[in-house]
C-alpha cells in the first residue's frame, strides 16, 4: 500500500477513535457509563430492518451534500453554501411537485422534479462561481452568505404561494403520492433517493479522475497560474463546478421532500450542509470515502435517536461526538503534512548520499 493512503487510513481511523473517547468523557460528567452508552448505541442500530434502513434514509442527503463540498474542494473552492442550495432544491421540487399534482404519470413527473431541482440548485451555486470568476470575490463568504438568502426565498413562498391550503403552518400541501421517491423495502422509509445519491457518487468519482473536466478542475485546484499559461479557464472551472456542487446539493432536497417528508416544511434539516462538509472532510474529499462517511454519520444519527428515547442521555451527544470526530480529522491533515515531509527529505538525503 502507498505510505500516503496508509497514513490516510490510519489517521482516519485514529480519528473517529479518538472522537469517540472524546465524547466518552463528557458521558461520565453527564453520571452515564460510556461503555454501557456506546453498548446500546451498537445493538440499538441493527435492532430490527426498520432502524437499518434508516440508516440509508440518514445517509442519503449527507452524500450529496458531501458531494457538494468535495466537488468544488478539489477546484481549491470551498462550498460552504450547500444548505441554501438544499434548500432551493427543495422548494423548487416542491413548487414542481404541488403544480404538477396528478398530471403525469409516477416516472416521468418524478424525472422532471429531479430536473427542475437539479437545475434550480445549479443555477443557484453557480452564482457563485460566476462572482468569483468575476470579480475575484471570496467563494467562502459569498456561498455563506447565500445561503440566508436561500431560506428567506424559501420562508417567503411556504407563507404566500406554497403554503397549505388551510393557511395555518408555514408548510405546503402533502406531494400527490405518484411523484414519491419510490421505496426500496416495504415496511421501511428507505427509498429510491439513497440509488441516486449512491450513482452520483460514482458519477463525481468517473468526473473528476476520468475526464478531461476532472482533469482541468483539479489541475486548478493544484496551481490556478499553471493551469491558466496551460491554456485552461479557471473562471469556466468556477462556474460549471459550482453549478455541479448546487445541483447535487439540491437533488439531497429533492431526496427529503419527495423521499421521506412529502411536502415542504420550513426550517427542516437545518444542519445537513455543516455535516456534509464534515464528511467530505473525513473522507478527505473522495467520492466513494464520502458514501461511507455518510453512512457513519447515518448510522450515529439513528442510534443517538434510539439511545436518548431508552437511557435518558441527550442526543445531541451524537453531533458532540461528530464534532470531535472532525477535529480529529483536521488535526490528522497536519499529521499526515508532517510525515509525508519527513519521507520526501529522507528520499532527498539518500539521493544526494548516492
Amino acid at each position: 500500500m502507498n505510505a500516503n493512503l496508509r497514513d490516510l487510513f490510519l489517521s482516519t481511523f485514529f480519528a473517529v477513535v479518538l472522537g469517540i473517547v472524546a465524547s466518552a468523557s463528557l458521558l461520565l460528567f453527564l453520571g452515564k457509563n460510556p461503555i454501557a452508552a456506546y453498548t446500546l448505541l451498537a445493538t440499538s442500530i441493527i435492532r430490527d430492518s426498520y432502524t437499518i434502513a434508516d440508516i440509508f434514509v440518514k445517509a442519503t442527503p449527507l452524500i450529496l451534500t458531501g458531494l457538494a463540498f468535495a466537488l468544488p474542494f478539489k477546484a481549491s473552492l470551498f462550498n460552504i453554501g450547500a444548505q441554501g442550495q438544499f434548500y432551493i432544491g427543495a422548494l423548487a421540487a416542491s413548487a414542481v411537485s404541488l403544480a404538477l399534482g396528478e398530471r403525469l404519470p409516477g416516472l416521468p413527473g418524478i424525472l422532471l422534479v429531479i430536473v427542475a431541482a437539479m437545475v434550480a440548485g445549479g443555477l443557484w451555486g453557480a452564482f457563485i462561481g460566476w462572482v468569483k470568476a468575476k470579480f475575484n470575490s471570496n467563494e467562502f463568504l459569498i456561498s455563506m452568505m447565500s445561503t440566508y438568502v436561500a431560506l428567506a426565498v424559501m420562508n417567503y413562498f411556504l407563507r404566500t404561494a406554497l403554503m397549505e391550503a388551510k393557511h395555518e403552518y408555514p408548510q405546503t400541501d402533502t406531494f400527490a403520492p405518484r411523484l414519491w421517491l419510490p421505496t426500496i423495502f416495504e415496511g421501511t422509509r428507505l427509498h429510491a433517493g439513497f440509488i441516486l445519491a449512491v450513482l452520483f457518487a460514482l458519477f463525481t468519482w468517473v468526473l473528476l479522475y476520468r475526464t478531461d473536466l476532472g482533469y482541468r478542475i483539479r489541475v486548478v485546484g493544484h496551481n490556478p497560474t499553471a493551469a491558466r499559461l496551460s491554456g485552461i479557464e479557471a473562471s469556466r472551472i468556477y462556474i460549471s463546478t459550482f453549478f455541479l456542487a448546487g445541483a447535487l446539493a439540491a437533488l439531497a432536497g429533492v431526496t427529503e421532500t419527495n423521499g421521506v417528508q412529502h411536502m415542504l416544511v420550513q426550517g427542516f434539516n437545518p444542519t445537513l450542509g455543516a455535516e456534509g462538509i464534515g464528511i467530505a472532510i473525513l473522507a478527505n474529499a473522495n467520492p466513494i470515502g464520502i458514501i461511507f462517511a455518510a453512512i457513519l454519520f447515518g448510522a450515529l444519527k439513528v442510534g443517538g435517536n434510539v439511545m436518548g428515547q431508552m437511557s435518558g442521555i441527550p442526543a445531541s451527544i451524537i453531533e458532540i461526538m461528530e464534532g470531535f470526530v472532525m477535529i480529529f480529522v483536521i488535526l490528522s491533515y497536519f499529521v499526515r503534512n508532517f510525515l509525508a515531509t519527513r519521507r520526501a527529505k529522507r528520499v532527498l538525503q539518500k539521493s544526494l548520499a548516492v
